[in-house]
């Protein structure tokens, strides 16, 4: 038996607020799937996290976060095809922002979501091998998709350390675990050191003096001038968050659970993460505003990927964005999409097939919050030899009818489902 274990990025909602996506939108897939499943909810790190992508992707393929983890900045550089000095440079994820150059309010976090993947690689450019002028300090700066980014600290001869805050004051940094604030002051944040070393103190000299460079350059660079003229914000600071010196040790994913894994991925830090668990990526571009086109190719990324091994793990961006954009049409639009262009043809393609079916989320992202929460995710199982939990829709409120129950943990949840094959 081979197993599909599809996440929606932030597809859960809190429904305590009212209606959810799921509740609203239209799947008839998705429902017809949970008609013949299990159902339950997931905490995906645990009660009273909010998670960021990264540490929860980590946890529901298995692993405890807390244990062995390093820091999404890694992540995304490796998903970027950057590689690090252990030691001598720090990575980050990073956002092009907007602010107000004179006071360094934020404005927005991630400049109206309508900066293109070209004008962030020409921003990057700009910003890419800045020399920091202390302690022999320089900045890598790749662009990855639309406002994201990834930087990279680095000193030729001084060590660093990544026990340094972050500056996006969305995000409180605990340990290399970072949490979504329900409230900030939308300022950009100074780096301090979080640790009493030398090193921590000379990383945190070199992120604010990135920052404020960054802001003197971009201030003037000609793709703002032309999104303004455009009416749209200008890309004029960068934001960084979840730093870190080094991969994670992770033991390969193909060798915990004795199965072959690939997996579909969309964004940098998904990559990161296939690639540091070793497992078959099969890439695939940036989502795009053509979802038909889009899962059309992560359909047959997924096919292929099917028939040379036992577990495909896909991750879907689709519903996070309009929940942290607070846009309830647009994310119930999401599912709908995935449900009409993947799941419908997914379930076609292996109908009478010996496979399973795993449907989850990293996170929840309530559009009424519009941001990460530490709400459960529903869960649905379908196996073709299990008892069904008669479930007439996959909804938040219905999974939790499900005999699944609820895990407290994401990484006790695959081990199971696998024990279930």
């Amino acid at each position: 038996m081979k197993l599909i274990y599809l996440v929606l990025d932030g597809v859960a909602d809190k429904p305590e607020d009212g209606p959810t996506s799921l509740e609203v939108a239209k799947h008839p897939a998705l429902d017809k799937l949970a008609k013949e499943a299990k159902g339950g909810l997931m905490y995906t790190i645990g009660r009273g996290i909010a998670p960021e992508s990264d540490a929860a992707v980590i946890s529901i393929l298995g692993y405890n976060p807390h244990e062995e983890y390093t820091g999404r900045g890694p992540l995304e550089a490796v998903g970027a095809g950057l590689s690090l000095r252990e030691g001598y440079e720090v990575a980050f994820r990073a956002n092009f922002a907007t602010i107000d150059p004179e006071t360094r309010r934020i404005i927005d976090r991630r400049c109206g979501r309508n900066l293109t993947s070209e004008e962030a690689h020409e921003l990057a450019k700009a910003l890419d091998g800045l020399d920091l002028g202390v302690h022999h300090g320089y900045a890598r700066v790749v662009a990855t998709v639309g406002h994201r980014a990834v930087v990279i600290i680095g000193s030729i001869t001084h060590r660093l350390s990544d026990a340094v805050d972050n500056t996006d004051p969305a995000y409180a940094k605990h340990g290399y675990v970072s949490v979504a604030r329900a409230t900030f002051q939308p300022f950009v944040a100074k780096a301090d050191p979080l640790e009493d070393t030398e090193e921590a103190r000379l990383t945190a000299e070199l992120v604010n003096r990135f920052t404020e460079m960054a802001i003197s350059i971009l201030k003037d660079h000609p793709v703002n001038h032309a999104r303004m003229r455009e009416g749209k914000p200008p890309a004029n600071a960068i934001l960084l968050r979840d730093s870190g010196g080094r991969l994670p040790r992770l033991q390969p994913i193909g060798e915990k659970f004795g199965r072959r894994f690939g997996a579909v991925a969309e964004m940098p830090v998904e990559i990161g993460i296939a690639r540091v668990l070793k497992m078959d990526v099969e890439p695939v571009s940036p989502p795009t505003n053509d979802k038909e086109s889009d899962y059309r190719i992560r359909l047959e990324a997924t096919l292929k990927l099917l028939a040379r091994n036992d577990v495909v793990y896909v991750h879907l961006k689709g519903p996070d964005e309009p929940g942290h954009d607070g846009d309830f049409k647009a994310k119930v639009a999401s599912i709908e999409a995935i449900d009409k262009y993947y799941v419908e043809p997914l379930l076609a393609e292996i109908e009478n097939k010996d496979v399973a079916v795993l449907v989850t989320a990293d996170h929840a992202t309530p559009y009424t919050r519009r941001a990460h929460t530490d709400d459960p995710v529903p869960i649905l199982y379908y196996h073709p030899l299990l008892e069904n939990d008669k479930l007439s829709r996959f909804t938040e409120r219905e999974c939790a009818r499900g005999t699944l129950g609820i895990f407290e943990h994401g990484w006790s949840m695959l081990p199971m489902v696998l024990e279930l094959l």
